[in-house]
């Protein structure tokens, strides 16, 4: 057999197949990483195949897709939990200690940072990672040789972590609607054709690896930049078939600074403008209205909940049953990886709103189904993610990506669940340590939950955090 033939083989105890837990089943995948087919695995003969995984007592599913990602943040973990001496803590005095240590951080550290936090990513069953990426230049505010230097780091750690990247290269005018510089800002700042100018240089470079990884645009915020700026962007982003990504009513600082700029939401903002599309995807999306969640449905824009990073700096509570309603996607992310774990975030947004309505299953269609409501959850980690970020994956079948992750079934943390429950066990109570292989393009880089290079990028880790903060 030539090794463009080759043909390799996978044998679970279970697969997720488009909501369903399928029994004697086998994933068939070719050399180039991508699924052939599935096959009764009772009538195989393993030796048609090149390689061979008996994966036992195990559950195959399609990998997780993080949608909203700030790596280098991974360095900052912990580092903001006290009081400081302002008398109302919030997501504002965060934010200008995230600054500090955006500005400490070199080429390397960046890759350093970035590396472990996909790293970690890959060992929660994660294989693809849309970057919201928005530190461009020198801390004193100049320019690298190559203006997307800082970019390519990132991409460059996601890939030789083994995870799919899309670089939504973030677009930062200014510190906000009559607001002074803020010198923190200086190593994000570019003009409308600068940021554009090196938009198209990184969508060029990234294209001859697109489907490892891949650019997108990515307007920080209304507060961050102007409407004309805003327009440039969406419609290059249009003009090149990107995904476009931005910041929505995080806080309600954010809404009422729009409403002074523009007499406008917001979302009632891009609604009008004609900004809202089905490439378009809403970060946190927090503090809106039922006008806004329709204009949002209307136009085919997906949303990004972020609950860990959300309920961490106190943004407050996504409306997801609004969404789920209206029939708006919903994706997930990391942010800024207070705590990665994508199951984490879509129990978060059942728990957070049972907590408010003080009811069960808020999020659960009125059918009696046992895993429907694990199986919409499931889906904001999987397909929405891959739509919001411009991937065609995220699902085991023929012709998508070989990009899957298993789960032990004697794992402590959901030994004994039946089939029946078995997807909801996953979702509401699996922990790190059930997550045993993570395959991407048909090449293991998580190996019974450990990455090949896991001990190297610690270290290289610790080191970055003992010359930051010691």
């Amino acid at each position: 057999m030539s090794t463009d033939q080759a043909k390799h083989l996978w044998l679970p105890e279970l697969i997720y197949v488009d909501g369903e837990l399928q029994t004697d089943v086998a994933l068939v995948s070719d050399a180039g990483g991508t699924i052939v087919g599935l096959a009764n695995a009772a009538e195989i003969e393993s030796r048609d195949f090149a390689t061979v995984s008996f994966l036992k007592q195990k559950v195959l599913l399609p990998g997780l897709v993080n949608a909203h990602s700030h790596a280098f943040q991974r360095v900052i973990r912990g580092r903001t939990e006290y009081r400081s001496q302002n008398s109302n803590d919030s997501f504002w005095t965060w934010r200008e200690l995230m600054y500090a240590a955006a500005n400490k951080l070199d080429p390397d550290d960046i890759y350093a940072a970035s590396q472990m936090a996909f790293m970690e990513m890959a060992l929660l069953g994660i294989t693809s990672v849309g970057e919201f990426h928005y530190i461009h230049k020198t801390p004193d505010g100049q320019s690298y040789d190559d203006p997307n230097l800082l970019a390519k780091e990132v991409v460059r750690a996601a890939k030789d972590v083994g995870l799919r990247i899309a670089l939504l290269r973030v677009a930062y005018e200014r510190a906000g609607f009559q607001k002074e510089p803020n010198p923190l800002q200086s190593r994000f700042l570019e003009d409308t054709d600068t940021y554009l100018n090196n938009l198209q240089r990184l969508t060029n470079d990234l294209k001859a690896n697109e489907k490892d990884s891949w650019s997108g645009a990515a307007p920080h915020s209304v507060r961050a930049v102007s409407l004309d700026y805003l327009k440039a962007v969406g419609r290059f982003a249009n003009r090149e078939h990107l995904p476009i990504h931005m910041h929505v009513a995080e806080q309600p600082a954010e809404v009422s600074a729009c409403i002074e700029e523009h007499g406008r939401s917001p979302v009632a903002l891009l609604d009008t403008e004609g900004l809202l599309n089905e490439k378009f995807t809403a970060v946190h999306s927090i503090h809106i209205t039922p006008k806004a969640i329709a204009a949002i449905a209307k136009s085919g824009a997906t949303v990004c909940a972020c609950p860990t990073t959300e309920r961490n700096l106190g943004d407050g509570v996504i409306p997801a049953d609004g969404y789920f309603e209206s029939n708006v996607p919903i994706c997930l992310g990391s942010d800024s990886q207070t705590q990665i774990d994508l199951f984490e975030d879509a129990r978060e947004l059942e728990y957070h709103l049972r907590l408010q309505r003080k009811e069960r299953n808020v999020l659960a269609p009125a059918v009696e189904d046992r895993d429907t409501l694990a199986s919409r959850l499931f889906g904001c980690a999987t397909t929405n993610g891959a739509r919001s970020i411009g991937f065609d994956g995220a699902r085991i079948a023929p012709g998508m990506p070989a990009d899957f992750f298993t789960v032990d079934l004697n794992d402590a943390s959901i030994a004994g669940a039946s089939r029946a429950d078995l997807l909801a066990n996953i979702v509401f109570s699996v922990t790190r340590s059930a997550i045993k292989d993570v395959v991407v393009g048909g090449k293991p880089i998580i190996v019974e939950g450990r990455h090949q290079h896991q001990e190297q990028i610690i270290e290289k880790f610790k080191d970055l955090q003992k010359r930051l903060w010691n």
